[in-house]
């Protein structure tokens, strides 16, 4: 009688296991594939360190717009913290951030956008 229970133990747990190395193996896909990359030049106006549980980089860029347009923020995260630092030190400068567009994330523990930075160039006048 006991050799059924341990069989159905064993499709369950299997089924579990399954579950964990696929979401485990989309969401590395999802971190390590780019769906576009970029640049995005403008003044540094926000980093910040956000998160009850997941810790993350988040920021905002303020590009530079044509005089009279409204102007427009580009928000991006940061998941490197050497690139972390880089952008807080650049604060309040013009900058030209690289960056890659990661689509599909399943949680916001990874960046709060699907914009992470992974390099930053100063502007010099």
């Amino acid at each position: 009688m006991a050799e059924p229970t341990k069989r159905v133990t064993f499709y369950v747990v299997g089924f579990f296991v399954a579950i964990i190395v696929l979401f485990w193996a989309y969401v590395t896909i999802a971190l390590t594939w780019s769906y576009s990359s970029g640049e995005r030049a403008g003044f540094l106006q926000k980093m910040s360190a956000k998160g009850w549980v997941c810790k993350t980089w988040e920021g905002e860029l303020s590009l530079i717009a044509i005089p009279g347009a409204a102007p427009e923020k580009f928000l991006f995260s940061v998941r490197d913290p050497a690139v972390a630092s880089l952008v807080e030190a650049s604060m309040g400068k013009r900058v030209t951030l690289h960056y890659e567009q990661h689509k599909g994330l399943p949680t916001t523990c990874f960046g709060e956008t699907e914009y992470f930075v992974v390099g930053l160039k100063e502007v010099t006048p």
